[in-house]
């Protein structure tokens, strides 16, 4: 029997239709299940507290996610926006219901209510549950236009946790089918955001796949493993680094550091966490990058920066970027 010899190009198209390119957030188990691996985490956490916070956030998302109704981008805008290869709902232009701050003010009043929370904790989410509808607004508008000097950073992470919950109830009302991946492939195709982290899934139909994890509303894009996602460069300039050196049979040191690597990039000099379900099926790309800052601190110290940063963590502009 005769073969065939594909060139590149043709692997490429014959993967690019045997492979999932989109996958949707489940809304029904999406912040639920972040929230118990936010709580799993925390017990070996020094930052344990700090991650128990977020849990708590997690589960004050998937109550207000219940309720809420998702407007989806019209036809005529979905239409506009597969025309010219651009995202649907964009973070810093699509019109934002009402109702995100409602999940705001249950997100303030959840943090607000924690036992055992520092005082200063308190005061914050009672802030947030108070803030006036105005202010609410002008913060979202700096958050998602990438205005680092103007934001709030103490309230940011609640409010970003709000506006999840606002892009998430839409993404999870699409249909995969009808999302058309963007000529930037470390965007999201649904909001024009940066990854948080990437996933390689452990399920099918997405086994052994690589996909990069949209930091606001949860949508998923292929990606092929071994590429930068920030420059696309690939082979040789890509390494992948953890906290625990690998031993002889390739295995690094505890769970976490078998399931969250970073993948680092020489051309640019950045990298993005990725995380593997085949080592930990619990792993949550939110929750796994914000519990692996003792690996932010270390590839900083090697001369890398994070290609973006992590929605539910902000710095003030002096003390670096977010």
């Amino acid at each position: 029997m005769n073969s065939r010899i594909l060139e590149p190009g043709q692997i490429q198209t014959l993967a690019q239709r045997a492979i999932p390119r989109i996958r949707l957030p489940d809304r029904d188990t999406l912040f639920a299940r972040r929230a118990d691996r936010f709580e799993a985490l925390a017990a070996a956490s020094p930052i344990g507290a700090y991650l128990r916070l977020q849990a708590a956030v997690a589960r004050a998302q998937h109550a207000a996610l219940a309720d809420f109704p998702g407007a989806l981008p019209t036809p005529a805008q979905r239409s506009a926006a597969q025309a010219h290869r651009m995202p649907p709902m964009p973070a810093a232009a699509w019109p934002r219901a009402p109702q995100w701050r409602d999940a705001l003010t249950a997100i303030g009043r959840a943090v607000a209510g924690l036992a055992d929370r520092p005082e200063e904790v308190a005061r914050l989410g009672e802030r947030i549950a108070a803030l006036p509808a105005g202010e609410a607004e002008t913060q979202a508008d700096r958050l998602l236009g990438a205005r680092d000097g103007a934001v709030d950073t103490a309230a940011a992470p609640l409010l970003m946790a709000a506006l999840q919950v606002h892009w998430t109830a839409a993404a999870s009302r699409l249909v995969a089918d009808d999302v058309q991946p963007l000529d930037v492939p470390g965007l999201c195709p649904l909001c024009g955001t940066p990854p948080v982290a990437s996933i390689v899934r452990a399920q099918a139909p997405y086994r052994g796949y690589r996909y990069l994890h949209c930091a606001l509303c949860a949508c998923e894009w292929h990606l092929v493993r071994v590429q930068c996602s920030q420059c696309g460069a690939s082979g040789k300039d890509v390494a992948y680094r953890s906290l625990v050196p690998e031993d002889d049979t390739g295995e690094a040191g505890g769970a976490l550091d078998q399931a969250v690597r970073a993948e680092t990039c020489e051309q640019c000099r950045s990298y993005r966490k990725i995380v593997y379900q085949e080592k930990d099926p619990g792993v949550d790309p939110v929750a796994d990058d914000l519990a692996s800052l003792a690996l932010d601190l270390l590839l900083a110290e090697h001369g890398y920066a994070r290609a973006s940063g992590h929605p539910l963590l902000w710095q003030a502009e002096a003390d670096g970027a977010r």
